[in-house]
């Protein structure tokens, strides 16, 4: 394996990454504990994997992003700041308004 990849991966998740996971679960109402429960991990790993001092396997990234209502993307680095943006347009939404590229929740959107 590269060094410079190994070196990623020892930095632990993306800072906004671990902001996301930690926003999912608070938004869901759940502790560390009850996310711990929901996939098969004791409270303590997932305060490591939240404060970054522990870098989880793929699979368990998996299940919590899903766990949390939330799905992992391959994007284009290219079009990552458009992206980015358009979260930030959906998330920002205060009249309830639903975007057109925006899917209803009411639709079953998992495609895997």
């Amino acid at each position: 394996m590269p060094l410079h990849i190994t070196g990623e991966r020892l930095r632990g998740l993306p800072f906004q990454m671990r902001q996301d996971l930690i926003a999912g679960r608070k938004r869901l109402g759940w502790t560390q504990v009850e996310l711990g429960q929901k996939v098969g991990l004791p409270q303590p790993h997932i305060s490591g994997i939240e404060s970054g001092k522990v870098v989880p396997r793929f699979n368990t990234l998996l299940d919590l992003v899903r766990v949390l209502e939330y799905d992992l993307l391959l994007v284009p680095r290219t079009l990552v700041p458009a992206a980015l943006a358009l979260i930030h347009h959906h998330s920002q939404a205060a009249d309830g308004e639903r975007p057109m590229y925006a899917v209803d929740p009411s639709e079953n959107s998992d495609e895997s």
